[in-house]
């Protein structure tokens, strides 16, 4: 048997090996580094973030990149813990930035437990919003006054270590409109991430003011470089590109967007290109409802059916060579709106879509649904639903129906991620 001592070692008896006292087998685990860092690999973040305040030396091995990106090579981790939730009325205003947090545990379907309740890591009288949830670590923003303008921070926040990064200012950008910005983060790949920050100007040409012309700018955050620069020369788009910039989708090695009139476009991170994705070419969906979900490595869209309006809609997945949609999942509300019917008011179903989860097992992939005073999961196997949570009262406004809408849900997935 191989006993271990510092950067030694020695061939010891079994008898040497029963007379070793718990307190020299930790001597020896601790002077090993390599030992140390096997067994701290496999040990669970909260606990992990514990160990940091053993000795300095602790701290620098589990604080060090290497050491993140090891532990996510051995233990991957894409499955999400929870939903952190926005609870800020209206819904219509979903880019004001709320005071707290809810969060939904996914282990024991309730409001406790959150990692954080506020986004109090940087004091910012403006507020500070979650744009993006991607791979454990979240993109948020906020505005800084200029001379007459509002112009974009932006901060990187791992919500499991409590790390957070403020990104350098945007120098030189145009902050008149903003089509778009995204987090591109894939630890499997890298422990660099790269934020996306898409603006536009404009130019009046001769003629009247009918004649504009619009010129787009892409800029691009390393964490390598810790730095922004500006991708080519600014563009005149030939597709409508003003994307919802509040909720971006990473993945396949792209981030993805909807824009407010239907289409979809993809910036590719490994080729720094603004593609446009397929359209949806079956009849019979609203072309302007819909919005992106990932789950698992897979891109669904959601897409509501005209034959049924607000009862009836269909999850469309997209192939990984961006060839086409095809129907994943069809689903039909009928059945909670007669179990609910306070859903219906005015003529009207209220409901909201929170998050999809992709399951190795497809029987057990579900949505999750916000109805009034409620969140529910539904099955898409067998069309079968189940009453996760009961908002407490306090959490119910009165004024409004639904508390939750699709852009206030983020992804919460653990993820050791050193945020640099």
């Amino acid at each position: 048997m191989l006993a271990i001592t510092g950067t030694d070692h020695k061939i010891s008896s079994p008898e040497e090996d029963c007379h070793q006292t718990p307190s020299s087998a930790a001597t020896t685990i601790a002077g090993n580094d390599d030992l140390l860092t096997e067994i701290l690999v496999y040990t669970p973040v909260k606990s992990l973030m514990r160990f940091k305040s053993v000795s300095k030396h602790w701290f620098s091995l589990i604080s060090a990149s290497h050491f993140s990106l090891l532990r996510t090579l051995r233990r991957p981790n894409r499955r999400p813990s929870g939903l952190f939730l926005e609870n800020r009325p209206p819904l219509i205003f979903h880019r004001i930035p709320c005071s707290e947090l809810d969060f939904l545990s996914f282990s024991n379907n309730n409001l406790s437990g959150a990692p954080f309740r506020s986004l109090n890591f940087k004091n910012n009288h403006l507020g500070i919003k979650i744009l993006q949830s991607c791979n454990g670590l979240l993109l948020c923003r906020t505005y800084r006054r200029m001379v007459g303008k509002a112009a974009p921070n932006f901060y990187i926040y791992n919500p499991t270590t409590k790390q957070y990064s403020s990104l350098p200012p945007l120098t030189g950008a145009e902050y008149g409109t903003s089509f778009g910005g995204g987090l591109a983060f894939d630890p499997l790949k890298s422990v660099h991430y790269k934020v996306i920050y898409i603006c536009s100007r404009s130019r009046d040409l001769f003629g009247g003011p009918n004649r504009t012309i619009y010129y787009c700018s892409v800029y691009i955050y390393s964490s390598e470089t810790r730095s922004w620069r500006l991708r080519g020369n600014p563009f005149s788009p030939t597709h409508d590109i003003d994307m919802v910039p509040t909720h971006a989708v990473f993945w396949n090695s792209s981030i993805h967007w909807i824009s407010r009139t239907g289409s979809y476009f993809r910036f590719d991170v490994d080729h720094e290109s603004l593609v446009e994705m397929p359209e949806i070419l079956f009849p019979g969906y609203n072309i302007y409802s819909g919005h992106l979900l990932e789950s698992k490595g897979h891109l669904h869209l959601i897409k509501e059916c005209l034959t049924a309006p607000q009862m009836q809609f269909d999850v469309f997945e997209m192939e990984r060579d961006y060839s086409k949609w095809f129907v994943k999942y069809h689903v039909d509300l009928v059945g909670i709106v007669n179990e609910f019917p306070e859903m219906v008011r005015r003529g009207r179903v209220y409901y909201s879509v929170l998050g999809l989860v992709r399951d190795d097992d497809e029987d057990e992939s579900l949505l999750l649904l916000h109805l009034p005073g409620k969140v529910l999961s539904y099955k898409f196997k067998d069309n079968t639903f189940k009453e996760l949570l009961n908002l407490p009262p306090e959490k119910i406004h009165k004024m409004y129906t639904l508390q939750y809408g699709h852009f206030d849900a983020h992804v919460y997935i653990e993820t050791h991620a050193f945020v640099l």
